[in-house]
């Protein structure tokens, strides 16, 4: 950046001599709210004559020779490069996610997008999933009280998926065999949809909004048309009902990043050895899966169990992530999970992705839907490859394969043991 230089930039007189200055070529005022003052004090020097009067209230005479002006624009275009992220324009997005926490993958996904200079949370809407929306809810909240950020705002979605039941579910298991995770109806921690117990964390003391996720997730595409990614983490139920209310809202948006569906995973988790097609987020919602992946998105990515199960969050980068010391990285390293499955870093991948596609080494076009006959393959997913299209509607699917796995996790250390990033201003 700048060197201060052998002058104080709170100097009454040089700062009345600039900012006096005026033209509709010196757009200053932008440049001076994003660095820092005495950078484009100087810049700006730099670029009037040395000749002149100073005027009636000090005010300094100038005429700007073209090669004064030639110079600006050079000046200019180093400061625009210069800029920090937080003054250049971000990339908007809509967490749509079954928050379960404390901690996991669900936690840490809100935390790596929330922490990216790149991106731009517009808000939080939240649907049962891993566990039911209320409890989700809460944990997300607490989350945004400790790290300071509580003015992300944060929306309760749908609390049961558009057509299976907690009970279907359970004679589906019995019939067709026992699910490895079943989420908020998994029987090992069940209760009623509206009990949120006692939270880890404590518990928190804002609120959510008082608009729902749907008409959220639908005002803000029409507040910027094409400019909003919408980030799935979870079943897609929230999207569902949002394309079913306002059929405009996919093609408003300016693309769908999913974590979902399984295709060919190698692995001897039974989870998926067993029923290689068989993912949580669109068994426990087949129909809202089904109706998101056949609405006009302008762009899919999909983040399946394949290329999921090959990402690893180890005590090493926990370590790592705890030497921060910061409220966000002790809470990370708190409430870590290992075992088989609980460290997979199933959603963190999507959104990193997103964020730098580069990270992704492989990628394949596949045709994707969801088998909703309830039958043994209810919730399973379904695909074609580019040659094979089926001639039932399907969209096309980008689906991520293979990454740097070494450039994903520094990505990952390092956000989470950056300083969080300030509250916005509110304008929504």
């Amino acid at each position: 950046m700048c060197s201060p230089g052998p002058w104080s930039p709170t100097s009454p007189v040089r700062v009345s001599r600039i900012e006096s200055v005026r033209s509709p070529l010196l757009p200053i005022t932008p440049l001076e709210s994003a660095l820092p003052r005495n950078c484009v004090l100087r810049l700006l020097e730099s670029t009037l004559p040395k000749k002149g009067g100073w005027g009636r209230g000090g005010v300094k005479k100038v005429i700007f020779s073209a090669e004064a002006l030639r110079f600006l624009a050079l000046a200019l275009s180093l400061v625009i490069f210069l800029l920090p992220a937080s003054a250049q324009s971000r990339r908007k997005v809509i967490i749509d996610q079954d928050c379960s926490g404390p901690g996991g993958s669900n936690m840490q996904t809100l935390l790596l997008l929330i922490q990216s200079p790149q991106v731009q949370v517009l808000g939080i809407t939240v649907v049962s999933g891993n566990q039911w929306r209320d409890e989700e809810v809460a944990h997300t909240l607490r989350l945004l009280e400790i790290i300071g950020r509580t003015d992300i705002p944060v929306f309760p979605g749908a609390v049961f998926p558009f057509v299976r039941t907690p009970e279907e579910a359970r004679l589906w298991q019995e019939r067709y065999g026992k699910v490895g995770f079943a989420g908020a109806w998994d029987p090992r921690w069940w209760h009623e949809p509206f009990i949120i117990p006692d939270l880890p964390e404590g518990a928190p003391t804002t609120k959510s909004a008082n608009e729902d996720a749907t008409h959220f997730l639908i005002r803000m595409v029409h507040k910027y048309p094409h400019e909003v990614t919408i980030y799935e983490g979870g079943p897609m139920t929230n999207l569902a009902v949002a394309t079913a209310i306002d059929p405009q809202f996919p093609e408003l948006a300016q693309e769908l990043v999913f974590m979902g569906g399984s295709l060919h995973p190698v692995t001897d988790n039974p989870e998926f050895s067993n029923t290689p097609r068989h993912e949580f987020n669109f068994w426990f919602d087949p129909e809202a899966a089904d109706k998101v992946l056949h609405a006009a998105w302008k762009k899919i990515t999909c983040t399946s169990v394949d290329i999921s199960i090959k990402t690893r969050l180890t005590p090493e980068m926990i370590k790592e992530i705890a030497a921060a010391g910061t409220p966000l990285a002790q809470y990370v390293a708190r409430f870590f999970q290992p075992g088989l499955g609980s460290d997979y870093m199933w959603d963190e991948l999507a959104a990193a992705a997103w964020i730098d596609p580069t990270l992704i080494t492989k990628r394949d076009t596949l045709y994707l839907a969801v088998d909703t006959e309830h039958c043994a393959a209810y919730g399973n997913t379904l695909s074609w490859s580019a040659k094979d299209q089926p001639k039932l509607p399907a969209r096309q699917v980008e689906v991520l394969l293979d990454l740097d796995n070494e450039r994903f996790n520094r990505m990952f250390v390092d956000l989470m043991r950056a300083p969080t990033p300030a509250a916005a201003r509110k304008t929504d």
